[in-house]
């Protein structure tokens, strides 16, 4: 995470949120073939816990069973111009959210496996209405357990959450609300967006 202060994100229950809703990151274990990464949905499963799956065949998942990872979710970023605050003497730089999980991995028992792809499922499906949600009842019986055979499921129980919330919170009010304009015409509508919110 960004090492300034200012640039710290205090709020758990706003990073916990932060991560529900992106609910896809990146993780990242040591293993003894090396460092290793693999891009995952992931769900809470409590205040502790994210639940995530697999392909067998990724490079990371026989690595994973009691391993420590780290979990990154990365949010809006942009890259800021030295030219966008109307200050002079800046340089360019990149303003971002992102939260890292850490904590111990476990697979889940086979059984378990269904349910978590049920809450994922659910849980995106939800955000699709007035679509009608997808369940898998709609597919060829027998299918959805044949193909879960080539998936793990896995629990993280984190030990530790940090966030870097860097929305340019050092800059006087009107460089900040100069970023957020040009960020709009440059189609950076996300960070630019976070950016109003912090100065309102």
């Amino acid at each position: 995470m960004h090492p300034a202060p200012t640039f710290r994100w205090p709020d758990q229950a706003a990073m916990r949120a932060f991560v529900a809703d992106i609910a896809f990151g990146t993780l990242f274990a040591q293993t003894s073939d090396g460092p290793r990464v693999a891009h995952v949905p992931a769900i809470w499963l409590d205040d502790d816990r994210i639940g995530f799956h697999l392909s067998r065949g990724n490079a990371l998942a026989r690595h994973l069973e009691a391993a420590q990872a780290l979990f990154v979710v990365t949010g809006a970023h942009a890259y800021v111009s030295p030219d966008y605050y109307g200050l002079p003497d800046q340089v360019g730089t990149w303003n971002y959210q992102a939260v890292e999980l850490e904590g111990m991995v476990a697979a889940l028992p086979d059984d378990r496996l269904p349910a978590l792809l049920d809450a994922l499922s659910d849980d995106r499906e939800a955000r699709l209405a007035p679509k009608p949600p997808w369940r898998r009842d709609k597919m060829t019986p027998g299918l959805f357990d044949k193909m879960t055979k080539a998936i793990t499921g896995y629990e993280m129980r984190i030990t530790a959450m940090r966030g870097t919330d860097k929305r340019g919170q050092h800059k006087p009010v009107a460089a900040s609300a100069a970023v957020a304009d040009r960020l709009d015409e440059a189609g950076d509508h996300g960070m630019a967006t976070l950016m109003r919110d912090g100065i309102a």
